[in-house]
């Protein structure tokens, strides 16, 4: 027997701390623990009600859920605590960097203690009315009989609301999608795989994944390095292009975005570790050549180990070949990265330290990666 879903409306508001990115996290964590975020409204710049304090960014969204309303509370009560949000017996409005509120749920009427629904001030509140009425026009609040345009215009709350032009995405899928393509790189051993499988894994994106062991150079690289740096790196070069070319030309129809475990800007730095000097200078002419017909990624994630961590996870992962890569020339690694991070303002670059997360076995520092690489990709429009 299918579980019943009824559809909530939600109002979201915030006035303290990044108020954009907060409501977007709260959209995120809804999404991810009451169920599908089926509608979004625009996010409104309203002036604090019922107090005095900064303004708040306020938004409504509609959720398929199977949790019944107490449930639902305790979900949102739960992800305002995580935002933040200390609520306190004072008497009277406070700001808050989260506030979550059941507007309906579905057409019932509920009166328990410690919720009451349809929301007791719904019609007496404009910034509720206006996003919810973005998103359910025609629905009609089931003891006054009144639709959500209506109660808008019967509304005596005369504050001022300001349209912003913020975007609120249901689910970090959909985030992504508007990236469209997200690089992840980092030294040997770094996770960068393994991250990038676990995402496309879990959005349904295009995975691109850097195609090395079937190198024959590579064996050979790591025991005369001198001889095989060469043909090694030309290889590499000529493998990633023509890989890079035939993936990422166009977007999958049935994928919402592309995530790949490289970037193939790698090939320049670790060609300027390995080459000698007048190899790198020929290398880099072919180099630039084709840097410049393939596409870029428009967020580029470098994940950061600590060289004793890697080196313990590139035994773990017992690839024989490895077993000798010296603290060095990883550290060296590190250094050609970051100078090409340094050098390229518009690469939109963003580091991720990983010495307290391991998202391999906590789905919290998943998301909390997640987390991080979203509010940098979408800063620019969330400055509210």
């Amino acid at each position: 027997m299918a579980t019943q879903t009824t559809t909530a409306y939600l109002s979201l508001g915030s006035n303290l701390g990044p108020r954009a990115w907060n409501l977007q996290r709260a959209v995120f964590r809804i999404a991810e623990r009451a169920g599908s975020v089926t509608a979004a409204s625009s996010v409104y710049q309203t002036p604090a009600w019922g107090f005095s304090g900064a303004d708040f960014l306020n938004a409504c969204v509609a959720v398929d859920t199977e949790l019944p309303p107490d449930e639902l509370l305790g979900v949102l009560l739960g992800i305002e605590k995580e935002l933040g949000r200390t609520r306190s017996d004072a008497a009277g409005y406070q700001s808050r960097t989260m506030d979550l509120d059941i507007i309906y749920y579905g057409r019932e009427v509920v009166d328990h203690p410690g919720l009451r629904i349809p929301h007791p001030k719904l019609h007496a509140r404009a910034f509720v009315l206006r996003p919810l009425a973005d998103i359910a026009p025609q629905f009609y609040h089931p003891e006054l009989n009144k639709d959500s345009r209506n109660l808008l215009m019967a509304c005596r709350d005369r504050g001022q609301l300001e349209k912003t032009p913020l975007r609120l995405f249901p689910n970090p899928a959909a985030a992504f999608a508007e990236i469209g393509f997200i690089a992840i790189e980092g030294n040997i051993g770094a996770g960068k795989t393994s991250l990038a499988k676990q995402m496309a894994a879990d959005m349904e994106a295009k995975l691109i994944l850097e195609r090395f062991a079937d190198n024959p150079f590579l064996p050979k690289f790591y025991e005369d390095r001198a001889r095989y740096a060469f043909p090694l790196e030309m290889s590499f070069l000529a493998d990633r292009y023509q890989q890079y070319i035939d993936d990422t030309a166009q977007l999958d129809l049935f994928r919402p975005f592309m995530v790949s475990d490289y970037d193939i800007y790698k090939s320049l730095i670790f060609a300027k570790i390995t080459l000698e000097q007048d190899e790198f200078q020929l290398y880099r002419k072919l180099f630039d050549l084709m840097y410049s017909e393939v596409r870029k990624p428009r967020l580029y994630v470098y994940l950061y180990q600590q060289t004793d961590r890697l080196l313990e996870q590139i035994a773990n992962r017992g690839r024989e070949y490895e077993r000798g890569i010296p603290a060095e020339y990883l550290q060296q690694i590190h250094r050609g990265y970051f100078d090409f991070m340094k050098n390229t303002p518009e690469l939109n670059a963003l580091v991720l330290d990983l010495a307290e997360l391991d998202f391999v076995k906590r789905p919290e520092d998943y998301h909390t990666i997640l987390d991080r690489m979203l509010e940098h990709a979408l800063k620019p429009g969330l400055n509210f």
